[in-house]
């Protein structure tokens, strides 16, 4: 059995009995998947029950899986929707935090004079930004926040959060436009006094 055959490969040989074949399916994303469920899903154990189950349910329906889009797509959905119902059992938000990045220790203010980004007030404004930010991303509809999250956060390109979440691509080029758009407006007060 070889790591080199592809997704495709391995799930034909899965569904004439080698069950080994899933085994190398699971060691090549199950990384990948629990970083996406680490954005629904916060505790490093429950991370871990989360993509197993994911990875449980798409062995079940691998014959059902009819190669539309590729393996890492199906599995990724299966672990989504896993994962919100993970969070919404638990009475978690479904995302966390969005990250906003911290500021280098100096930086330039408009006059070009250096300036101390480590100050009381700077970090008061960093963090009021952030938990702008997060609360903005909370109160947005959930699609335009997981488009947002999975081009933002996890750098995906258009066609693969189109196969993710089940869209055109257009649609996925407009949820992330208006979801920018809302979250520009909101921090844009932040941003006045920067």
């Amino acid at each position: 059995m070889s790591d080199e055959r592809s997704d495709e490969q391995l799930i034909d040989a899965v569904l004439n009995g080698e069950r080994s074949a899933f085994g190398l399916l699971f060691r090549r994303y199950q990384y990948r998947i629990a970083h996406a469920v680490m954005k629904y899903v916060h505790e490093q154990a429950d991370v871990n029950d989360v993509v197993q189950e994911s990875f449980i349910k798409a062995y079940r329906a691998l014959p059902d899986f009819r190669g539309s889009s590729s393996f890492y797509s199906w599995i990724y959905r299966i672990a989504i929707n896993c994962a919100k119902n993970f969070a919404v059992s638990h009475g978690s938000r479904a995302v966390n935090s969005f990250d906003v990045d911290a500021p280098e220790t100096e930086s330039y203010d408009s006059s070009g004079k250096l300036t101390d980004t480590d100050s009381p007030e700077a970090l008061l404004s960093t963090r009021q930004l952030k938990r702008k930010v997060d609360d903005t991303l909370a109160s947005m509809p959930e699609e335009l926040r997981t488009a947002l999250v999975l081009r933002q956060v996890e750098g995906k390109s258009y066609d693969e959060i189109a196969a993710a979440v089940g869209c055109p691509v257009g649609t996925v080029r407009s949820r992330i436009f208006r979801a920018r758009e809302i979250l520009v407006k909101a921090v844009s007060p932040f941003m006045e006094h920067v």
